[in-house]
């Protein structure tokens, strides 16, 4: 499961957003400009408080870090670029 956690502004994150679909991986976008409750989890599980975070399996990426992301992604969904 693939959850990301995104504010509508910033740059990073709908490059991210686009990186996924181009991919085929489904993910949850979290909105944490109008979700408090979600912003706050965001902030304990990965200790950013910018945006974007990424949740692969409970793996957690700060930022849009391609390398990470493929990493994880290979041995969780088994992605080939």
């Amino acid at each position: 499961m693939v959850k990301i956690y995104t504010t509508p502004y910033c740059p990073y994150c709908s490059t991210l957003k686009q990186y996924l679909k181009d991919h085929g991986i489904e993910f949850t976008d979290i909105d944490v400009s109008q979700n408090k409750e979600e912003r706050d989890d965001m902030i304990e599980r990965s200790g950013q408080i910018g945006v974007p975070v990424v949740d692969i399996d409970g793996s957690i990426v700060a930022g849009f870090d391609k390398e990470k992301i493929d990493k994880l992604l290979k041995i969780n969904c088994k992605v080939k670029k």
